[in-house]
């Protein structure tokens, strides 16, 4: 179950049979059915999740009651509300399985133990937070300079999988459209 991660992990960062056993130890495996939410918003996060198969967002509610998605996780990949994990804050994010997901799931406090006890755990958590920030700062570029159609024909591009397996609202409200502009663009590509 840990190989997805371990594959992962050795592709940046060379592991030691330590390093793996550690992963091994502290790296529960889980399993969630498919609209399960796992962590709500108004509590401190208890889990870092890496995402062996199956779909995941997070999402929070606005003003207006309106689900907004923030992030959609396909495999590999790690999902929390990270701030708020990181800080041990109560978070104003959900976190939902779209599919059934199985999943591998670290608390901070064992995350903090691998970190400070393994080299190349600190290391992939750098990398992590490096790739986690591009990301972060790639999207909001997109979201303030391109058309609705140019995020949707990137995201299609990058993330065919999603179109399968995510419902079209959460795909619209990731890419901050509503539903029927995402519709009229996607008949408009058809034709």
């Amino acid at each position: 179950m840990h190989d997805q991660l371990l594959n992962l992990i050795t592709k940046k960062i060379v592991l030691a049979n330590y390093d793996k056993e550690l992963c091994e130890k502290y790296f529960e495996t889980v399993s969630f059915s498919k609209n399960t939410i796992i962590e709500h918003e108004g509590i401190i996060p208890k889990y870092l999740y890496f995402v062996v198969s199956g779909v995941m967002r997070l999402f929070h509610y606005n003003n207006l009651g309106d689900e907004i998605t923030t992030h959609i996780n396909c495999p590999p990949g790690f999902i929390t509300s990270y701030s708020h994990f990181i800080d041990r804050t109560k978070s104003n994010e959900n976190v939902e399985c779209i599919t059934d997901c199985l999943l591998l799931r670290i608390t901070k406090t064992d995350l903090d133990f691998l970190i400070q006890n393994s080299a190349a755990f600190r290391d992939f958590s750098t990398w992590v937070f490096q790739q986690s920030l591009a990301y972060n700062e790639n999207r909001a570029k997109d979201l303030a300079n391109l058309t609705a159609e140019q995020r949707y024909k990137k995201l299609i591009e990058n993330y065919p999988e999603i179109l399968f397996n995510v419902p079209l609202q959460h795909i619209a409200s990731f890419l901050g459209m509503n539903p029927k502009s995402l519709s009229r663009i996607r008949k408009q590509m058809i034709k």
